[in-house]
């Protein structure tokens, strides 16, 4: 027998890898689903497995992200459906190609998906949990969002305004009932890497998560009320020094004067 719904989760990226896992995951804990992704065929037989095992509706969205027309009405059923509860920011491709290695076009098209998708299913979303006064919205991010020196740096700059953007978010919208959980996964064992241009084979395998390992430790977090959650990090403590040095800064980022070390060759003077 099913479980009383939780509502309706729209996930993106869905149709394979860590997409797919929350599907699974994410039913089997309640929720419908609406999955999003371009492989109407891949979408339709993950959904027909999810329904069959959960007995959760599952409908299925065949959209390019990257398209605008697909996008829109992707954010039109975000903004009219009240049964949507969670939305999880899932797709996004990545590169390891150095700068100069790279194609401007290709990297143009990683920032619409990885960034201006996101940013704008988000804003679809947002409005309507607020007015709801409940919600989830869980952007999937990477490492390289706070080690931007791991791979491309295009890619490390889209995670991180990903990771930028879901701590505005929870600072804006935490008192209006609303969740926000940015994960950062390491390597992870899916076919991100083979459109990377970086077989996962080729990496060390003492580095690599499976999806299914990433996506529990992601939910675990998730149910700990995480902000940020790092599935692969030992030592929770790292990240709460890391955090609390940069809020530590904060209020010394804006003043009226430079500080005194930019001072002293025109004190010279």
């Amino acid at each position: 027998m099913a479980l009383s719904s939780l509502g309706t989760a729209l996930v993106t990226g869905a149709s394979s890898g860590i997409g797919a896992v929350y599907a699974d995951r994410l039913a089997g804990r309640g929720y419908d689903l609406i999955l999003v992704a371009r492989n109407r065929s891949k979408l339709t037989e993950l959904a027909a497995h999810v329904a069959d095992r959960t007995g959760r509706s599952v409908e299925v969205v065949a959209a390019d992200l990257a398209d605008r027309t697909d996008r829109r009405a992707v954010e039109q059923q975000l903004r009219t459906d009240a049964s949507i509860s969670m939305l999880v920011n899932n797709a996004g491709v990545g590169s390891a190609a150095p700068l100069l290695g790279s194609d401007v076009e290709a990297m143009e098209a990683m920032i619409d998906l990885d960034v201006t998708a996101l940013m704008r299913l988000t804003y679809a979303a947002a409005p309507a949990f607020v007015a709801r006064g409940r919600g989830t919205i869980v952007n999937i991010a990477s490492i390289v969002a706070i080690g931007p020196e791991v791979l491309n740096g295009v890619y490390g700059g889209a995670k991180a305004f990903v990771l930028a953007f879901s701590q505005s978010l929870h600072h804006e919208l935490a008192d209006k009932g609303v969740r926000v959980q940015a994960v950062l996964p390491g390597a992870t064992a899916t076919d991100f890497w083979n459109v990377a241009g970086l077989p996962v084979e080729h990496l060390p395998g003492e580095i690599v998560m499976k999806a299914t390992d990433m996506v529990d430790a992601a939910l675990a977090g998730l149910d700990a009320g995480e902000l940020v959650t790092i599935p692969a990090l030992p030592d929770i403590t790292q990240w709460q020094a890391y955090e609390v040095a940069r809020q530590a800064m904060l209020p010394n980022l804006s003043c009226t004067q430079p500080a005194a070390r930019y001072l002293s060759g025109k004190a010279a003077a």
